[in-house]
C-alpha cells in the first residue's frame, strides 16, 4: 500500500512579507499624509458651505423673532413650513422655476448639441468660433444681466427698436408678464447655450471613429447614424450638461434680480427671488429659510431621480 504525501502550501516568505507590511505602512503614511493636507481646505468647506445649510434647516424649524440687534432662534416648531406650502406666491414660483429651468435647459441642450456638431465638422477656424462662443457664458451674470436690460429698454432698446420697425408698436418688453417671462429665458439662453455646446463638443471630440465606419458600411444615412449612434454614445455627456444646467436654471436668481426683480406683478419671481425676499426684504427669517431649504430638497431629489433615470437608460443600451 503505497501513501501519497499532499505538499503544504508554500509559505510566504520573510523578505516578501516584509515588502508586502512596509507597503501598507507606506499606504497608511500616505493616507494620513493626504488628509493632513486637505485638513486646512476641508475645514474652509465644511464652514463656508456646511454649516450655512444646517444653520438654514435649523432656522426653518424654529421660531426666529427680529431684534434690534439681530435675531434669536426660540424653540422649535414647523409653521415656517406651513406658511411657505400655503403661500400662493411659493406656489407661483415653484411653478415658475420648474416651467423656466424645463424649457431653457431644453433649449439649451438641442442648440448647444447643434452648434457643437456644426463646430466638430469645421476643418478652420473652430479656435476662433469657440473663444466667440465662450464670450457669453464668461460674462458675470450679473453684467450679462445688465447688457439685456438695455437691450430690453423701452426707450433706446435695440429689441425694442426691432419689434417697432416689425410692427408691433413701441412695447415695454420687461413690462407685461408674458414678456418678460420670455425676455429673461432669451437672456439665459444666450448665456449659457455656448457652455453646453462645449460641453457636447468635448464628448463628440471623443466618440470612436471606428463605430461610424461601421454604420457607413451598413449603409446608415446621415439621420440614422445621428439618432441611432451618436445620440446613444453621447447620452453620458448631454446628461453631465443637463446636470449642472438643472443645477444653475432651478436656482436663478441673479438674471431676475437685476431684470424685473422678480416682476411685473411677480411674474419672474423665483423660489431665490422669494427666499430673498422673506429673509432680506420682510426680515421673515423663519420662512426664508424654509424657502431655502425646500428648493435645496427639491434640487437634491430632482438630481437623484434624473441620475437614477440615466443610468437605467444607460444599462439598457449596453445590454
Amino acid at each position: 500500500m503505497t501513501t501519497t504525501k499532499v505538499a503544504a502550501p508554500a509559505r510566504r516568505s520573510g523578505p516578501n512579507l516584509g515588502e508586502q507590511r512596509k507597503k501598507d505602512v507606506y499606504r497608511r503614511t500616505m493616507a494620513r499624509l493626504g488628509w493632513g493636507f486637505s485638513a486646512p481646505a476641508l475645514i474652509v468647506i465644511a464652514a463656508v458651505t456646511i454649516f450655512p445649510i444646517v444653520f438654514s434647516v435649523v432656522m426653518s424649524l424654529s421660531n426666529v423673532n427680529v431684534l434690534g440687534s439681530g435675531f434669536q432662534i426660540d424653540g422649535f416648531t414647523l409653521d415656517n413650513y406651513n406658511v411657505v406650502f400655503t403661500d400662493s406666491t411659493w406656489q407661483y414660483a415653484l411653478v415658475f422655476t420648474v416651467g423656466y429651468t424645463i424649457v431653457t435647459v431644453v433649449v439649451e441642450i438641442v442648440l448647444g448639441t447643434l452648434i457643437a456638431l456644426v463646430l466638430e465638422r469645421l476643418q478652420a477656424g473652430r479656435g476662433w468660433m469657440m473663444a466667440m462662443l465662450l464670450v457669453p457664458w464668461s460674462l458675470i451674470t450679473v453684467i450679462s444681466a445688465t447688457l439685456w436690460d438695455y437691450i430690453y429698454d423701452p426707450l433706446a432698446g435695440v429689441a425694442t427698436q426691432i419689434l417697432s420697425v416689425l410692427g408691433f408698436g413701441h412695447p415695454v418688453i420687461l413690462g407685461s408678464p408674458a414678456s418678460a417671462i420670455i425676455a429673461m429665458m432669451i437672456a439665459d439662453i444666450w448665456k449659457t447655450t455656448p457652455f453646453v455646446a462645449i460641453i457636447v463638443l468635448a464628448g463628440l471630440v471623443m466618440l470612436p471613429g471606428d463605430v461610424y465606419e461601421a454604420a457607413e458600411l451598413d449603409g446608415a444615412n446621415g439621420w440614422k447614424t445621428f439618432w441611432q449612434v451618436t445620440v446613444p454614445l453621447l447620452r453620458p455627456t448631454i446628461a453631465l450638461a443637463v446636470l449642472f444646467r438643472v443645477l444653475q436654471a432651478f436656482g436663478v436668481f441673479d438674471l431676475p434680480f437685476v431684470l424685473t426683480q422678480g416682476g411685473p406683478q411677480n411674474a419672474t419671481t423665483s423660489l431665490a427671488i422669494l427666499g430673498y425676499r422673506a429673509m432680506f426684504t420682510d426680515l421673515k427669517f423663519g420662512p426664508g429659510a424654509a424657502v431655502a431649504t425646500t428648493t435645496a430638497l427639491l434640487v437634491v431629489l430632482g438630481c437623484l431621480l434624473f441620475l437614477r433615470v440615466f443610468r437605467s437608460q444607460v444599462s439598457e443600451t449596453e445590454m
